[in-house]
């Protein structure tokens, strides 16, 4: 940060650096795991497997057109916390906030694991990787990203981008193979498509899970309304890259998905740990290190994406108070880099536990949630603050079809086939309770906060931000 330069997040991402946020976010494990996911809650069911995955796109789609009203009307980095506690009150703001705190971790924690996995694969050819080695390679790949976050935003958006191209070559040449291998016509290629739909038909318990699954491979398209703040021109680029991103991102999907099928059996996605490794191996033998290296890249860049844009969620609930003020502190590159480290805290506990696909239901059933909230929160915002400027209004059919959405993922496993695990979801969500009276309903305060705030400030080197009323200038709208 130069002298004189206020102390505040800086705006210096455009439309170019905003899409590719979007597709660091997006592409990254799921397209790697899901799609075992995907074919295991659909009956291994090749034909509706894909249309699983086309479908997934179009709730993403409408789902992130939705989300974007939000970022649009609050330019500002942490939006949907400070959306939340201006449409449904201090105390759903705090639940979202709580939830935030572990389902986040539990996101980083499944892509480390995963990308760790992936890095080590080749060193153990023909059997799993040990999970000792696993955790603890994923335990250094997250630590050395909070090292790149708290040097600014400027270094994350060029790895970012030198990443996301490495990712993007890797699959398309998966892609472009499998269209290659169909073209040929042999009939071990085509045999999975002749008979797509031979298997047996997913019930809807089956489907909301694939969906879940799928849907993970989506998420991130949030990401843009968490960093808002640091967004040129975000009335505009924010629709824009959301669009862009997600129209290229559901094609290479669904190409990859038919080109993983086109040359192994849906028993055999099931019973690999790496499918692209596997994919690569039985196409090119040769090459197998180079997919470890591309698929890896893809799965670090979505991480480094995760655990930037996460850590605003934290910085804006100090600065609205329901959170320590030190996690509203910055360093000199402007990075609210405590913020950085409790989420990479967080997420190393998480690491002990090594089940992605429970992982992975655990965080997709918890995001649709919060989304649901958070479309009920834009309506009653409309209808209190009608003459709130709005530049990008999403219509109201997509937020209807986005909450009809929530409520199928959120209530079809909790009724139809419930179990401890859901249970134990609803009530860690309540436990926060326990700590929203307190801290945030009555403001309690104790002089330890006080000495540890002092402490972290000099020995992380942080200082307060300016007023964030002033940070959101006539730019940000």
């Amino acid at each position: 940060m130069k002298t004189g330069e206020s102390t505040q997040l800086q705006r210096v991402i455009g439309y170019f650096h905003g899409t590719i946020f979007l597709f660091s976010i997006i592409i990254g494990a799921g397209i790697f795991i899901a799609p075992k996911g995907v074919l295991k809650y659909t009956s291994l069911n090749v034909g509706v497997s894909l249309i699983i995955w086309a479908a997934c796109a179009i709730v993403s789609m409408i789902a992130a057109l939705s989300y974007a009203e939000l970022g649009t009307t609050f330019p500002r980095s942490g939006a949907q916390f400070y959306f939340l506690k201006r449409s449904l009150g201090s105390i759903i703001a705090f639940f979202y906030l709580w939830i935030s705190l572990f389902s986040t971790p539990a996101g980083l924690a499944a892509r480390g694991l995963l990308l760790a996995g992936y890095i080590l694969q080749p060193f153990f050819p023909g059997c799993f990787v040990p999970e000792m080695p696993k955790k603890c390679l994923a335990l250094a790949i997250l630590w050395c990203l909070g090292i790149l976050n708290a040097r600014g935003v400027k270094e994350v958006a060029w790895f970012q981008t030198v990443t996301t191209l490495v990712k993007m070559t890797v699959l398309c040449f998966i892609s472009v193979t499998g269209i290659v291998l169909l073209t040929r016509g042999r009939k071990e290629n085509l045999a999975r498509f002749e008979n797509a739909f031979d298997a047996e038909v997913p019930d809807a318990l089956q489907i909301a899970e694939a969906f879940l699954q799928g849907l993970y491979a989506y998420s991130g398209w949030g990401v843009l309304v968490q960093i808002a703040g640091e967004l040129k021109n975000p009335s505009e680029n924010i629709y824009k890259c959301v669009v862009t991103a997600l129209t290229l991102v559901a094609v290479i999907y669904l190409l990859v998905n038919i080109s993983y099928l086109a040359v192994l059996t849906p028993k055999e996605i099931m019973s690999s740990d790496a499918v692209a490794v596997t994919w690569m191996n039985r196409v090119i033998p040769s090459m197998q290190w180079v997919i470890s290296i591309g698929v890896s890249s893809s799965i670090f860049s979505s991480l480094n994406c995760t655990l930037f844009s996460s850590s605003r969620l934290l910085y804006v609930a100090s600065q609205e108070h329901q959170l320590p003020f030190i996690f509203s502190t910055l360093n000199i590159h402007s990075c609210p880099v405590v913020a950085v480290i409790l989420r990479l805290i967080f997420a190393s506990i998480m690491i002990i536990p090594s089940d992605l696909i429970l992982l992975i239901n655990y965080v997709g059933f918890i995001n649709w949630l919060e989304l649901g909230l958070m479309m009920i929160g834009l309506l009653k915002l409309r209808y209190q603050e009608p003459n709130l400027h709005r530049p990008y209004r999403v219509r109201l059919p997509l937020v209807f079809g986005t909450m009809a959405m929530s409520l199928f993922l959120v209530l079809t496993p909790t009724i139809k086939s419930p179990t401890m695990s859901h249970i134990y979801a609803f009530l860690f969500i309540f436990s926060g309770l326990l700590f929203y009276l307190p801290f945030g309903h009555f403001n309690l305060n104790c002089t330890y906060f006080n000495k540890i705030t002092c402490f972290l400030q000099l020995l992380l080197n942080v200082s307060p931000a300016d007023d964030i009323n002033d940070y959101i200038s006539e730019e940000g709208r």
